[in-house]
């Protein structure tokens, strides 16, 4: 007989509003029965005609514990009436009626048959939790619901649940809300922050509450390296005979896991460090007393990267009181909170949504393989980001599973079949016909789990070929007493987890036994799943990515120095990302396995640092460069377009200026100022024209040295055509011919004002300041000393003599005193010698 449960008040409400709507919500506390009396309470009704029951949990455990509650109240084995299927793990037989199941199950289940036809109804049990799979599986009941199977019911329960919008998302479902039963918890907090190590905290706290108060503790640390440490300070501490310590976390043995949940013994007292694997769903029967750290690890995807990482992040407050409720399933308890009241008015309401923050390529896979390349066409609580979802998209097409039109490949449709990762998937189905197969599905369970290597070390060995040693040792020995390979101890537990994973995949594919594979060839393996990942040694210790971004080891470990690597984990540190894992691959591997991604290009392109054009054959894997060498016959117009490019680049006084060539160009320039159709030969003129005026004069130069031999004057000459040339030399001349003889050079540096530079005794007798350009542009003269310094500069030579020529003879004559400085310079004779001859 099963014992009345607060949820049994509002089932007639639940079973008339399924009655007469096809979708319902369903909001109860923990501890109010919602999980394990519903779907009984569902059995016999008459819209469900015989049909099964699905219900989908977040986890495992949950999902085993429930659906081993069920049968037992009805007095059957799991696998009768109530069955379950779990990865790794199936109880089904032909009279099952209620299936729990979990992550990907429902959406394998959706894609074989997406209509459900044995199906009555869909249960999305713990739906708060706001998992990934559950978003996934919900809008595809939906669309099943609206094109295929109206009389398809969904039910969707939760704790903390905002009823509403999900309320709104099932057309409007009626919500029943169970007040439920829970025993008052006494609730204490810190006085101060925590600044000591959590697990010293934990610890501390569990003994207090052994001696202060009655009943089991379940302790909720965010991973299984936190329990383990504080498992290691409660046994150091000594706790006592009868006190047991028992871990609780996803990767242990169904045997522990159950161990962990059962009843203690009497006379005994039991210690549960469990994550949040039992936050929800889970009695773990005896618990009166909750220790929360109030921390939880969560997986944050990174579009920037395209990694996925594990963070440590407070919990929010729907999760904290979900913890606090443990302490009150079965009588008064206590629940410590290790932080203080202060700082628990500053937790967020709810956790954000795994959809909202995950990698989506698996949910993009399995949409392509519905048949769905935008994910706008589905019904969603949270929509995908699109960014995210764009990025999947992405790496779906570089990994084969979608063609250029977006939808499913034949290969993708095998990698959804699969259920793994999109990016194991490939590598798995990839490595089958190279007779990598053994080794590939070793590798996808491997990366599938935690790390099986210990170290008292801060930092592990990041070689995965140490964890297939790691794993093939534990096959061949056939032991559970510790192991180490390299120095590292084996988690041989896990090993035998990931052993019986890797045979799953093994038997799924067909792959034989003594099809094992070299761990040698992980690092081609890993560049089928991480092609982004491929990385080249920059130093040691650091390397380059396909992608661009940078990678280094945090400490130099026997990988620093290999010239080639594929990264499978990786941190998403700025601006180097910390790699964990990874194995070393051969240039010759790379060139015959991603040969068709690889580009080669013949580089021909201005090289600064020799400044010269060199010739390169390239061969690129994304942002990598695998090969550069230099070969011969160039195609002369790209050396050519190379060489105009440098000099662009390097700027115009790269080219051979002669003292003429100089002058001509700036004589040009007067002659574009005062008449805009003259060629504009200004600096940036010229360099926008290079090839019209210069490229026909480099063909057969390559470098900085071979430009010496370019005449620049005659270059500019032919410029121009023969009239404009006989112009130039009329209205720019190069020089003036001074009243002493001298042939004296006209300095056009300034187009706007010439100089002429010239001693004042060569021009006495020259009445008027000289013109050019047929009388239009007066010379600016600079009127020089014996000892070529200026003395006087005029555009206005009459005045000049009139006014000031006084005062300078005045000053030369005491300084030059040898030299001719006559009274009346218009009537002197102009030398250019200290007096004038004779």
């Amino acid at each position: 007989m099963m014992t009345q449960l607060p949820i049994e008040a509002v089932l007639p409400a639940l079973k008339n509003s399924l009655q007469i709507h096809k979708n319902a919500v369903l909001v109860a506390p923990p501890g109010a029965g919602k999980t394990t009396r519903i779907p009984l309470a569902l059995l016999d009704e008459p819209w469900l005609e015989g049909s099964r029951i699905l219900m989908l949990e977040p986890r495992r455990l949950a999902a085993r514990a429930a659906a081993r509650y069920m049968a037992a109240s009805l007095g059957e084995q799991v696998g009768e009436t109530v069955g379950y299927r779990v990865r790794l793990d199936t109880k089904v037989g032909p009279k099952t009626r209620i299936e729990v199941i979990t992550e990907g199950v429902l959406t394998r289940l959706l894609q074989a048959d997406p209509a459900l036809e044995d199906t009555g109804i869909v249960i999305f049990d713990e739906f708060h939790e706001r998992n990934l799979h559950a978003d996934l599986g919900l809008a595809l009941c939906l669309e099943s619901q609206s094109v295929l199977r109206e009389d398809l019911r969904i039910l969707v329960m939760s704790a903390t649940l905002d009823a509403d919008p999900v309320a709104a998302l099932l057309n409007d479902a009626p919500v029943i809300v169970s007040e439920g039963q829970a025993f008052p918890v006494e609730t204490r907090y810190l006085n101060r922050r925590v600044e000591e190590r959590m697990e010293t905290v934990v610890a501390r706290t569990v003994q207090e509450a052994l001696k202060n108060d009655e009943g089991d503790i379940l302790v909720f640390l965010p991973g299984a390296g936190e329990i383990r440490r504080t498992e290691t300070r409660l046994v150091e501490a000594g706790l006592g005979r009868n006190v047991h310590i028992a871990p609780l976390y996803g990767s242990l043995s169904r045997k522990a896991q159950d161990l962990a949940i059962s009843p203690s013994l009497p006379d005994e007292r039991k210690v549960v460090l469990a994550t949040s694997i039992a936050e929800t769903s889970l009695t773990v029967e005896g618990v009166r007393i909750v220790i929360d750290s109030g921390l939880m690890r969560i997986p944050r995807f990174s579009p920037r990267t395209g990694m996925t990482s594990l963070e440590t992040v407070p919990v929010s407050r729907a999760s904290a009181d979900q913890r606090r409720g443990r302490a009150g399933r079965q009588g008064p308890g206590v629940c410590y909170r290790l932080w203080t009241e202060q700082e628990d008015r500053h937790l967020a309401l709810r956790s954000i949504p795994e959809i909202l923050e995950a990698d989506l390529a698996p949910l993009a896979l399995e949409l392509a393989a519905w048949g769905v390349s935008d994910s706008g066409e589905l019904l969603w609580l949270d929509p995908p980001p699109a960014a995210a979802f764009a990025q999947a998209r992405e790496l779906l097409s570089q990994l084969g599973a979608l063609a250029s039109d977006g939808t499913i490949t034949p290969h993708g449709r095998r990698m959804a079949e699969l259920g793994l990762h999109p990016r194991l998937a490939h590598m798995v189905l990839q490595a089958v016909p190279l007779r990598l197969g053994g080794l590939a599905c070793e590798l996808a369970a491997l990366l599938s789990e935690r790390d099986v290597l210990r170290s008292d070390r801060t930092v592990l060995d990041a070689d995965l070929r140490l964890r297939i040693e790691a794993l093939r040792s534990v096959k061949k020995a056939g032991r559970t007493e510790v192991m180490s390979v390299s120095g590292f101890h084996v988690d041989t537990a896990a090993c035998r987890r990931i052993l019986s994973e890797a045979d799953r995949w093994r038997r799924m594919l067909g792959i034989s036994e003594e099809e094992e594979g070299d761990a040698d060839a992980c690092g081609i393996l890993l560049a089928f799943a991480y092609p982004d990942r491929i990385a080249q040694k920059r130093t040691t210790g650091r390397f380059l990515l396909r992608n661009g971004r940078g990678a280094a080891f945090s400490e130099l470990q026997p990988l620093s120095n290999a010239p080639y690597l594929v990264a499978a984990e990786l941190g998403d540190q700025v601006p180097e990302s910390r790699i964990f894992l990874a194995a070393p691959i051969e240039l010759t591997e790379l060139e015959q396995y991603m040969g068709d991604q690889i580009e080669t290009a013949s580089v021909i392109e201005w090289d600064g640092t020799a400044q010269a054009v060199r010739a390169r054959k390239r061969k690129r894997l994304g942002a990598l460069l695998l090969k550069d060498a230099p070969f011969a016959d160039p195609d002369p117009e790209e050396i050519l377009e190379a060489m105009l490019h440098g000099i662009a680049q390097e700027g115009l006084e790269i080219l051979p200026w002669t003292r003429a060539a100089r002058q001509f160009r700036q004589r040009l320039a007067f002659m574009h100022k005062i008449e805009a159709e003259w060629p504009d030969v200004s600096d940036s003129a010229l360099v926008s024209t290079l090839e019209n005026w210069l490229a026909p004069h480099l063909y057969g130069l390559k470098s900085r040295s071979d430009l010496q031999r370019l005449n620049l004057t005659g270059i500019f000459e032919s410029m121009l055509p023969w009239e404009k040339r006989q112009v130039l030399d009329e209205y720019a001349p190069t020089h003036f011919t001074a009243p002493s003889g001298s042939r004296i050079p006209v300095d056009y540096s300034d187009p706007d004002n010439p100089v002429l530079a010239v001693r004042l005794q060569e021009i006495f007798g020259l009445k008027e300041t000289p013109r050019i350009a047929r009388g239009k542009v007066p010379l600016t003269l600079h009127l020089l000393s014996p000892a070529q310094r200026p003395v006087q500069v005029t555009q206005d030579l009459a005045s000049f003599w009139k006014n000031a020529y006084f005062e300078v003879k005045k000053d030369l004559k005491g300084r030059y005193p040898k030299h001719y400085w006559p009274d009346d310079p218009l009537s002197a004779t102009p030398t250019n010698r200290t007096r004038p001859k004779k």
